[in-house]
């Protein structure tokens, strides 16, 4: 780990990263690809120790209330956050100026910070998103080693709902040969209407690989899945898209299961109810349909 002063936090979309890098080590990881430019080993995390400063100083400056996203690129809550602290404190500076926040992470540490998610959803709008790849916990200890099972991601969901928050979940990715089934997808599926969630993102049945990334999976592969790197290789070659044999019928069954339920699956619809910032309005009880 090491600690930088960073420049400037906030994108010209109001998302932030306040780590680079992940302690997590999923076998798939495309934040892990060259063309992101890191100069430093992926596990060396590199933390935004002004961040905070930074991000007071953007709201500050900030003529209209937006919401403020973070979690695209790494995840706000490694461990490394249970010391450090920086994604809190972020979020007291979002709840002391009454803006809206979109979380996105893999682990259960988010819990931690229930208290801030509430006062922010009570001054304007908090969205706590959380990804799940497979329902196998034993599969997902392979995949995601350094973050918690899908199981107890499930449980967070499930009190994140009790505590009013809405919540939106993202399937990703489906490794071909490995989670690409239909038996995973309705389980994720039930999870998602079981905790309520508001919205789903599923790009697609499949993973992108590129350089970097691609060859951090397929030393996995090797390690987990003997054999399985060469039928990739014969199968996919370098391609960026590697798309499951199984997508079509896959989407069919999510999009139905989605319409089914009443839950946010176009990604355009999901994304426009996460940048959504509620004026003076009930957001969390509007339809689908408004």
């Amino acid at each position: 780990m090491h600690f930088v002063d960073a420049k400037a936090i906030l994108s010209s979309a109001n998302g932030m990263n306040v780590y680079r890098g992940c302690e997590h080590g999923c076998v798939y990881c495309d934040s892990r690809s060259r063309v992101y430019g890191m100069k430093h080993a992926f596990e060396d995390i590199e933390v935004k120790r002004n961040a905070p400063e930074l991000l007071e100083q953007a709201l500050r400056r900030k003529r209209q209330k937006c919401m403020i996203a973070t979690g695209s690129m790494c995840d706000p809550y490694m461990p490394c956050e249970k010391e450090l602290r920086v994604t809190r404190r972020c979020l007291e500076i979002i709840a002391r100026y009454g803006f809206g926040a979109a979380v996105q992470t893999k682990s259960d540490l988010l819990l931690r910070d229930i208290d801030l998610f509430a006062q922010i959803n009570r001054q304007a709008k908090f969205v706590a998103q959380m990804t799940l790849t497979t329902a196998d916990d034993g599969l997902c200890r392979i995949l995601e080693p350094g973050v918690c099972p899908t199981g107890r991601r499930a449980e967070a969901l499930g009190i994140l709902r009790g505590e009013g928050i809405p919540t939106v979940v993202w399937l990703s990715p489906f490794l071909p040969f490995i989670n690409d089934t239909e038996e995973n997808l309705r389980a994720l599926l039930k999870i998602c209407a079981d905790v309520g969630a508001r919205g789903i993102v599923c790009f697609g049945i499949g993973v992108t690989l590129r350089e970097g990334d691609r060859e951090y999976f397929y030393q996995a592969l090797d390690r987990h899945f003997p054999g399985l790197k060469q039928r990739y290789c014969r199968q996919y070659g370098n391609a960026y898209e590697v798309v499951s044999e199984n997508n079509d019928k896959l989407m069919r069954i999510y999009e139905d299961f989605c319409r089914a339920h009443g839950i946010l699956y176009r990604p355009d619809e999901v994304f426009a109810y996460l940048r959504d910032f509620p004026a003076s309005r009930d957001y969390t009880q509007l339809s689908m349909f408004d």
